[in-house]
C-alpha cells in the first residue's frame, strides 16, 4: 500500500474546500501519505439513490473500482460521501443481482469491482495512524483555554458508523483534548443539524440549526468543531437567520477538526482554510491568538 486513495468529493471542492485544505496540510505535516484518486466522479450523494438506485450504485462502486486497481483504501472526509460507499459496498456484499449488473456495468467501463476496498475517515486513519499519543507529541502551539463543542451530526453515527458504539464514542472529543483545547458537555453532538431542509423547507432548517447553537452557546463553547461540510455550511451560513430571529446577537465560528488540530500543530492559518469561512475564528485570549497568528 502506498497511502490512501484521496477521495475529495463535490462538497470539498466547493463549500467545503476548506475542510480539503485543512485535511491535506495536516495529512502532510503527519507523515499520512494521501494521494487523491485519479479521475474520480460524484458519489451520488443521499438524494441520487431515491431516483435510480441501480445507477446511483454504479457511480459510487466506480470510485471503488478506481480505487481497487490502485490497490488503496479510499479516504472520505465527508460522512456523506463515506456513507454512500460504505452503503453501495455493502449492498453489492449482500444482493447478488445488484452485485451482477454493477459489474457488468463496471466492466464495460474496463474497470474491476474486486475484492472489498477499506473505505475510511480520517478520524479512523490519524486515531490508529500516526495515533492520538504520537500527534500529541507534535503540537506546537496547544489550543489552552478554548472551549469546544463537539459535533459529529447524524451520518458518522448510523446507519454506517465510523466506531463500534457511535452512541458513546469519544474519539473527535479525543482529538479536541489532543490540541489541548477544552471539550464542553454537548448532548446535540449527533443530532442532525438538517441538513438540505433548509433549502427547502427553510423554517424547520432553521429551527434545527438554532437548537444546535443554542446549546452550544449555552454552554460556554468558543467554537463548534465538525467533520461534516453541510453541517459547517449549515451551521455557519444559516447562523445569523437562525439565531437573530429568536434574540441571539452571539456567533461562534464552526471549523472542521482538522483545521483546531492544524492550529494545534502550528499550521498557517491560511493553509487551513480558516480565510474562507464567514465567521472569522477569532480567540479573545493572549495565547490563543498567539496560536492562530
Amino acid at each position: 500500500m502506498s497511502g490512501y486513495a484521496y477521495y475529495p468529493g463535490c462538497s470539498l471542492l466547493g463549500t467545503g474546500k476548506s475542510y480539503d485544505e485543512s485535511v491535506r496540510a495536516v495529512f502532510e505535516a503527519l507523515g499520512v501519505p494521501l494521494q487523491e484518486l485519479e479521475n474520480w466522479n460524484c458519489c451520488g450523494a443521499t438524494a441520487y439513490s431515491s431516483i435510480d438506485e441501480c445507477t446511483a450504485f454504479a457511480l459510487a462502486a466506480r470510485n471503488l473500482a478506481l480505487a481497487h486497481r490502485r490497490g488503496d483504501p479510499i479516504l472520505a472526509p465527508c460522512p456523506n460521501c463515506y456513507l454512500v460507499l460504505t452503503k453501495t459496498q455493502r449492498y453489492l456484499e449482500q444482493y447478488p443481482e445488484i452485485r451482477q449488473r454493477i459489474v457488468q456495468t463496471l466492466e464495460r467501463l474496463g474497470l474491476n469491482l474486486g475484492h472489498d476496498v477499506p473505505i475510511r475517515h480520517p478520524l479512523q486513519v490519524l486515531s490508529e495512524t500516526p495515533g492520538l499519543e504520537a500527534i500529541r507529541q507534535k503540537i506546537q502551539k496547544p489550543l489552552k483555554g478554548l472551549r469546544v463543542a463537539p459535533y459529529y451530526g447524524c451520518l458518522l453515527a448510523r446507519p454506517y458508523p465510523i466506531v463500534e458504539d457511535p452512541w458513546n464514542t469519544t474519539i473527535l472529543e479525543d482529538f479536541i483534548r489532543v490540541t489541548g483545547a477544552e471539550v464542553v458537555p454537548y448532548a446535540y453532538r449527533t443530532r442532525c443539524c438538517g441538513g438540505a431542509l433548509t433549502g427547502v423547507v427553510r423554517e424547520a432548517g432553521l429551527r434545527m440549526v438554532y437548537i444546535l447553537l443554542r446549546e452550544a452557546l449555552r454552554q460556554g463553547a468558543q467554537a463548534v468543531v465538525t467533520t461534516c461540510p453541510l453541517c459547517q455550511f449549515n451551521l455557519e451560513a444559516f447562523q445569523d437567520q437562525a439565531l437573530r430571529k429568536n434574540g441571539i446577537q452571539e456567533r461562534i465560528p464552526v471549523l472542521y477538526f482538522t483545521q483546531l488540530l492544524g492550529l494545534a500543530l502550528g499550521l498557517p492559518p491560511k493553509k487551513l482554510g480558516l480565510h474562507r469561512h464567514l465567521i472569522p475564528f477569532q480567540p479573545q485570549r493572549k495565547a490563543l491568538q498567539e496560536a492562530v497568528a
